[in-house]
């Protein structure tokens, strides 16, 4: 959107609006500054990457709910209630057993080992370079388009409420986003989340207060019942219906996996605090927060469609993006509240910001750990030495996240792009993981065969997907019969029908029909499906799935590890068990190893120290 839209939202940003825009901004920075200040010649890589292992559990807790709980919630959550309704709202039955599965099987084995990155897992499990390697490469990548995307939201509000170009926008927030990753170790990030986090409830729950105050509760949900927006239980199977039942719980517990499960910047969070309790207590209070936060962003979108029920923004030319409408909506109906403007965009910012500086850490963490650390010339460094280049390579990871930033707006709405994406790429990573914990016996040569084939396929069907417009799909009616213009259209046509005394004039129905609305997808035409069509709520736990299958019957075709040859502390306790009771069965002899899997206590930790210093990362 240009300058020359700013008609489109009939009101501005005021002084005050820019005074509150800029005052978060200022503390933001102003506190990963000072962090740095303080720890100046004194902070050690550890601090900088994972903290110092004790730190406290609320602002921790704030953080890991605020660092993956973007403006991709904020704007992308509200826009598929709006086109879609609320089937996807049933991701939050999955998200609760996600949270389960992840407090009992990766945080323990994560924690325990003490590791810098989770990568270093596959390497000590597989035993190979080339499977740590693949794993770096997967969150790398996805990492980066996961910032290009975040800037890209926050960019689509600035540009509605203030007619800035969203080209600008995403160059002129990425750079304060780059500075502020830059300076602000995981603790800078992870105090400055708790600010962020509550912003961006209190930001958008003022918004909807105001809203329903002036549209009415009861007619928020009426309205949205009438537009076929309300559906909860939509038992259908076929994998081809876009949100069901059961594809939303599925969408929901992958999210929890891939975002807190196996997740380097969540584990950096995990690795934060003093004890495995206290760790595995903050995977149960995100799935609180993500329920509270998530409820008010799939809230906020039945109020925008509650309020452009008859005048939809993006089919009347309004905005051009549908992520578009909930700034939209806070220009246009609270415009003339002065300082409402500025608080919305600050929280959408303020979950930006918290997304960003989260990013740029994990990503400086995986290229310390995965590859920097182990070269001599790296590993010979100073503290103070080592920190600077961490610093150095959040910089360069935000200046790449604006570039990716520009092109994330021309692939679709932003909810349907991050998941399709995240799916397709880190989906068949998560299974050589869950593969490694729970089946002991799978080899190195499972689990790159299953990687490989779970990763060709998914690819193939997003890129495919998207080629054959499949990332546009079509969404429920949105009606434009209440915008004025084409009131007055049908009030012209309505007097030339009656001088005319036509008695029935079919085109002309048709015609207003077509401008009035944009429909949904013809129910009446009938269409063969293909791979192409499955719904993308499927595509993470199908990449989870292939790898895992396929890894086990490779494993088994190739020659299963024997317990002697696996370390339990890699996998859970209940798989070691399996694992010895299926060698002993097999082959007829008892196994014994120096780990008691019925014990969790005798688990020995690994070292913290390396050749030069104690920061914990060898």
């Amino acid at each position: 959107m240009s300058g020359g839209d700013e008609s489109l939202t009939g009101a501005h940003f005021s002084v005050v609006d820019y005074v509150l825009f800029s005052l978060m901004l200022v503390v933001s920075v102003g506190i990963g500054v000072w962090s740095a200040y303080k720890s100046h010649g004194k902070e050690s890589t550890q601090d900088y990457l994972v903290g110092s292992g004790a730190m406290s559990p609320f602002p921790v807790a704030l953080s890991l709910l605020g660092g993956i709980i973007s403006a991709i919630s904020i704007l992308g959550n509200p826009t598929e209630v709006y086109l879609y309704g609320t089937q996807l709202t049933v991701n939050l039955l999955g998200v609760i057993i996600g949270c389960i599965v992840i407090h009992q099987l990766p945080v323990p084995i994560f924690y325990n080992l003490r590791l810098l990155s989770i990568n270093q897992y596959l390497h000590m499990r597989f035993k190979s370079r080339v499977v740590s390697l693949l794993g770096c490469i997967c969150q790398l990548t996805s990492k980066f388009f996961y910032m290009g995307v975040c800037l890209y939201a926050p960019s689509l509000a600035l540009a509605t409420v203030t007619g800035m170009s969203i080209w600008g926008s995403i160059v002129l927030m990425g750079l304060v986003c780059t500075f502020y990753i830059s300076v602000g170790g995981v603790k800078a990030v992870v105090y400055n989340d708790v600010i962020q986090t509550l912003l961006m409830f209190g930001g958008v729950l003022l918004v909807v207060i105001i809203c329903c105050y002036e549209i009415g509760l009861a007619n928020v949900w009426t309205i949205a019942d009438q537009g076929s927006r309300i559906e909860f239980f939509n038992l259908d199977t076929s994998p081809f219906v876009r949100h069901t039942f059961w594809s939303s719980t599925v969408l929901g517990f992958y999210f929890v996996m891939n975002t807190i499960g196996i997740n380097q910047a969540s584990y950096q969070r995990f690795a934060s605090v003093g004890s495995l309790v206290t760790a595995q207590r903050l995977a149960i209070s995100f799935g609180v927060g993500v329920w509270l936060l998530w409820i008010l962003f799939y809230f906020s979108g039945l109020v925008a469609y509650a309020a452009y029920s008859h005048c939809d923004p993006l089919t009347s030319g309004r905005i051009q993006k549908a992520d578009q409408v909930i700034p939209y909506l806070v220009m246009e109906k609270l415009g003339h509240l002065t300082g409402i403007p500025g608080i919305f965009v600050a929280a959408v910012y303020g979950g930006v910001l918290s997304s960003l500086s989260t990013c740029g850490n994990s990503i400086a963490c995986l290229i310390w750990g995965d590859f920097l650390k182990d070269i001599p010339y790296f590993s010979k460094m100073s503290d103070v030495s080592a920190t600077r280049v961490l610093k150095l390579i959040s910089t360069v990871a935000g200046l790449l996240g604006i570039s990716l930033g520009v092109v994330a707006g021309k692939l679709g709405n932003i909810f349907h792009v991050m998941n399709s994406f995240s799916g397709s790429v880190l989906g068949p990573m998560l299974g050589v993981f869950l593969a490694g914990m729970c089946t002991p016996w799978v080899n190195t040569k499972g689990a790159v065969s299953g990687f490989l084939v779970a990763f060709c396929y998914n690819i193939s069907v997003v890129v495919g997907k998207f080629l054959r417009g499949g990332g546009h799909p079509p969404h429920l009616p949105l009606s434009v019969d209440g915008c004025p213009e084409n009131l007055l259209h049908l009030a012209n046509a309505s007097i030339a029908t009656f001088i005319s005394n036509a008695t029935t004039d079919t085109s002309l129905i048709t015609d207003l029909t077509t401008d009035s609305a944009t429909q949904g997808p013809d129910i009446h035409r009938v269409e063969s499906k293909t791979v192409y069509d499955v719904s993308y709520c499927y595509f993470g736990v199908t990449g989870i799935l292939m790898t895992f299958i396929i890894s086990n019957l490779v494993s088994a075709c190739t020659g299963p590890l024997s317990p002697k040859a696996v370390d339990d502390r890699l996998s859970c306790p209940s798989g070691v068990r399996l694992h010895r009771w299926l060698w002993r069965t097999c082959n007829g002899t008892a196994v014994t190893t120096g780990y008691d899997a019925d014990n969790e206590n005798t688990m020995t930790m690994l070292p913290l120290t390396n050749n030069h210093d104690s920061s914990g990362l060898s």
